[in-house]
């Protein structure tokens, strides 16, 4: 039943992102409209406070190594441009297919894992692997938004 009702929840969230990121792309960005984000998400360490979530190293490991590989398919879909002085998020198709890829990957190794992880430590290692994704991503967001904001001042 845990299962269902997360990744029930997992669908709602990657549906909400795609329609914040529709949104978003209709605005200007700035360099706080991309760091925030993982500074938001980044008090969800405080799970770890709790034994229940603890993970071993090798699964931190693991975690964080799948969460970069992830990161490299949202970094490439990212892109921004220029219009009317201005910097906006170009808008990919590919963005929503990479998403639902990544959602349907979470869900069957969810499913997969879970008959040899316990729940908590498998909400840790999920957790671990979102924040290897957003963080490079974002990064690599911020510093094309520099390079391109340096390029028409």
């Amino acid at each position: 039943m845990v299962f269902y009702l997360s990744s029930a929840f997992a669908i709602l969230m990657a549906i909400f992102a795609l329609f914040i990121r529709m949104k978003a792309a209709k605005r200007p960005v700035n360099a706080k409209k991309i760091i925030l984000p993982p500074v938001f998400m980044s008090t969800g360490a405080l799970m770890f406070l709790f034994p229940v979530f603890r993970v071993t190293a090798m699964e931190v490991l693991e975690a964080v190594t799948v969460g970069l590989l992830f990161s490299m398919l949202l970094i490439k879909t990212s892109n921004f441009e220029v219009k009317d002085n201005e910097i906006f998020l170009k808008r990919s198709k590919a963005f929503a297919f990479i998403l639902i890829g990544l959602l349907i990957v979470r869900i069957v190794a969810k499913l997969i894992l879970s008959a040899s992880i316990d729940l908590g430590e498998l909400s840790g290692m999920f957790f671990l692997l979102a924040f290897a994704m957003i963080v490079p991503w974002r990064v690599s967001m911020l510093l094309q938004y520099r390079k391109l904001k340096q390029g028409f001042r």
